[in-house]
């Protein structure tokens, strides 16, 4: 029952990157208390809730600068980032160029966009 419980939990972590997420809750979510939600979490995905919280962001921000040509400001309220400016920052931070190289570089729908204009 707890798998279950979990993947649901992990369904809805997925199509809200743009929540604040705690342990708390999302034990609540699952129907376990926070060590128990803590240990299946790690058993099953093979990482902390956070970590995997922020694979999943940093995922879909990539996704969004390739595919889209939404602005810093709207990826980051989608993929929970809180602004432009922490986008940046922590973009960096983790994939070692900035957002807006990025899409330059990976971007299909803004080289389309570019090509065209």
């Amino acid at each position: 029952m707890h798998l279950r419980q979990l993947s649901n939990t992990l369904q809805w972590m997925s199509e809200n990157l743009e929540l604040p997420h705690t342990i708390d809750d999302l034990a609540t979510r699952s129907m376990m208390s926070t060590r128990t939600f803590a240990r299946r979490f790690a058993a099953e995905t093979g990482t902390t809730p956070v970590k995997w919280l922020t694979n999943q962001r940093r995922a879909l921000r990539q996704d969004l600068l390739e595919d889209s040509d939404e602005g810093l400001e709207q990826i980051a309220a989608q993929a929970g980032s809180g602004s432009g400016a922490l986008l940046r920052h922590h973009f960096q931070k983790v994939v070692g160029i900035a957002p807006t190289a990025y899409r330059r570089r990976f971007g299909g729908v803004a080289k389309l966009s570019e090509a065209t204009a």
